[in-house]
């Protein structure tokens, strides 16, 4: 649902707000303890950040994508963690059950999902299986009223913290790719559902991702989301959306960025003068404004398509494409604007180039981005 023009503006400059005087200040804290403070998720709760996307009669708020993405875009002017603590609530780890599931499924899962008090998680990767997703071997094995989950996933966002999974299992092992594939709705208190410790990354300190394990573990046919075999396709619509919304928060990402190499080049003197005078200088700012102004353009209209109803694979893909590989660059260019202050931690500069590589990575590799965007091309013959 799009919002009028003044409520839009209300909450993007509160989140505005938020982003400056209670998260960016605690940055560095967050990056040293691994883990977003209690206190700040009990204010994002209370801000209904968990709730953005999720319908209003449970609860949410339910914006229409190009509001997702002024949103997210002013979330990413702090570290990544941050959104990461809600982002599965607001995308991969609910949107199955918004676009799929049953009046009794989203009437018992979704108000706690918006509230926050449900974490969610999205289950698709496994240890052969991230890019090539169709692959999927953890397997549902149909028991009477219940399928038998066994298997394995891998790198899952906020595994440690959920209470409700969506899971991709093969339910028919003799149809190949994603045809054998189906989704299910798994609560974290089922027996013989386990989870990994926390992997070590290279970024994004106080977001976790871990192994899940499934055991024997028994869900009832009443969770399964969509149709047996249709696994795939809750997966694919899933992240068109959640593209559009790793695309604003890399273009947030590379403005705060960009303000932060105008506000250090402004000050910092080199042969008597401030190092902004410089023209070498002058190009790596206007490369990375020119190229975030492009990433902001592409996503808004590839999110306004969305919200009209029309079909955005390949907008979804060329945004998330895009954005992605311009904030690393933005990323890097930074680096070098700030020299030897962009290598030490003090600055933050090296922490948000850590953070940002994963956004080529997840929700589809840049590879994978452009395999769909060719294909997608191909199919509207140019």
């Amino acid at each position: 649902m799009a919002l009028d023009a003044e409520t839009r503006d209300h909450l993007i400059e509160t989140v505005r707000r938020f982003v400056a005087e209670r998260l960016r200040p605690i940055e560095a804290q967050v990056a040293e303890n691994d883990a977003v403070p209690d206190d700040i998720l009990a204010e994002m709760r209370a801000l209904g950040l968990y709730g953005l996307t999720i319908p209003e009669e449970y609860g949410g708020l339910d914006l229409s994508m190009e509001d997702e993405c002024l949103v997210g875009i002013e979330l990413g002017r702090t570290s990544p963690a941050f959104r990461s603590a809600f982002g599965t609530n607001v995308g991969i780890g609910s949107q199955g059950l918004v676009m799929f599931g049953t009046a009794e499924q989203k009437q018992k899962w979704l108000p706690g999902i918006a509230s926050g008090e449900l974490v969610t998680s999205f289950a698709l990767t496994e240890p052969e299986a991230g890019s090539d997703s169709a692959s999927v071997q953890t397997r549902a094995t149909r028991d009477g009223d219940v399928y038998v989950l066994n298997g394995a996933k891998r790198y899952i966002t906020n595994a440690n913290k959920a209470g409700l999974f969506t899971v991709m299992a093969r339910t028919n092992p003799d149809v190949r790719g994603g045809g054998g594939v189906s989704a299910f709705l798994v609560p974290r208190d089922l027996p013989g559902l386990s989870i990994g410790k926390p992997e070590k990354k290279m970024g994004q300190q106080g977001a976790h991702i871990c192994d899940v394990i499934f055991d024997n573990v028994r869900v009832p046919v009443a969770n399964r989301l969509g149709g047996e075999g249709e696994g795939f396709k809750v997966a694919m619509q899933v992240l068109d959306r959640g593209r559009l919304h790793i695309s604003s928060v890399c273009i947030g990402v590379a403005e705060r960025l960009i303000a932060d190499c105008v506000a250090y080049a402004s000050e910092r003197k080199q042969f008597g003068q401030p190092i902004a005078a410089f023209q070498l200088i002058q190009g790596m700012i206007a490369d990375s404004k020119t190229e975030a102004m492009a990433a902001r353009a592409l996503t808004l209209e590839s999110a306004r398509k969305r919200d009209s109803g029309q079909n955005v694979t390949l907008e979804a893909a060329a945004s998330k494409y895009y954005a992605s590989e311009m904030v690393g660059r933005v990323a890097d260019r930074a680096v070098q604007i700030f020299g030897g202050a962009g290598y030490v931690a003090d600055y933050g500069i090296e922490r948000l180039y850590r953070d940002v590589r994963i956004f080529r990575i997840y929700e589809g590799t840049s590879q994978i981005q452009q395999v769909v965007i060719a294909r997608e091309t191909m199919k509207r013959g140019g």
